[in-house]
């Protein structure tokens, strides 16, 4: 099952690294996060990927054809797609970068991929920004057990102090013990069947607005729990906290 990974969003609240280069490039250790995350998909045994470029396709490109050319074999080569064999080390993977553009949505950069590569199966998608210890079979399994059209890893959020309870503008509970709290957010790595994207019209389109509300009132959308690991990139607080992970030598998105 391929697996396709957005990398085209802006990295606008990461300061000078995230204007320079795609966001899923930025460097969490001695790599970037995109590298975590094909790897940890790699060793639950996928081996290959789609990565949708949009904003600074530049950077993904030049890590790969440039600083890693000793490691790949080109496969092919044509207007927005670039597909190569990627071999290092323990890795032994294929590749096709395809340029979605640099304002599709989401959804939209899916579209554009799906219709390049003429591809028309189930796939596996998730944001270039996140990790997570999250089972990949088992996500699979249930996908298909429950027969269902999308499937998200649904995670936690971080804990949060300062938790508030709104009605009619005024402030009906306050809690600042830093408890767990019983809410689930859209993690993603996705399941999507193949014929989920008739749902997305154009390449202006946000996969979690049109379509994923679409088969939610089919309930063909489904909710796959991990309690385990996950945190995306979003901030430059959030690379630090990599960083602290990476030199604690414990790697909790590590299967």
């Amino acid at each position: 099952m391929k697996v396709f990974i957005l990398c085209g969003g802006y990295g606008t609240r990461l300061d000078h690294e995230g204007k320079i280069k795609a966001k899923p490039m930025v460097e969490i250790g001695s790599k970037p996060l995109l590298m975590h995350l094909i790897e940890n998909f790699n060793s639950q045994g996928f081996n290959e990927f789609v990565l949708c470029s949009g904003f600074n396709s530049k950077s993904i490109l030049d890590y790969f054809l440039i600083k890693n050319r000793k490691n790949i074999s080109l496969l092919k080569k044509k207007k927005n797609l670039i597909k190569f064999n990627y071999n290092k080390k323990k890795i032994n993977i294929t590749i096709d970068i395809v340029f979605t553009g640099i304002n599709s949505g989401t959804g939209g950069r899916l579209l554009i991929a799906n219709k390049i590569l003429n591809f028309n199966k189930d796939f596996i998608m998730t944001y270039g920004d996140g990790l997570s210890n999250v089972d990949i079979n088992k996500l699979v399994k249930f996908h298909y057990k429950n027969k269902a059209k999308i499937t998200l890893t649904a995670v936690r959020p971080k804990q949060r102090y300062g938790v508030l309870k709104i009605k009619n503008n005024f402030v009906k509970y306050f809690d600042n013990s830093n408890k767990k709290i019983d809410v689930f957010i859209n993690g993603g790595f996705f399941v999507i069947s193949k014929d989920c994207l008739k749902r997305i019209k154009n390449s202006s389109i946000y996969w979690e607005k049109e379509p994923m509300s679409f088969f939610l009132k089919k309930r063909k959308l489904f909710a796959f729990k991990h309690h385990g690991f996950w945190k995306s990139l979003d901030t430059l607080k959030d690379k630090n906290e990599f960083q602290e992970i990476i030199n604690s030598k414990k790697i909790p998105w590590k299967m």
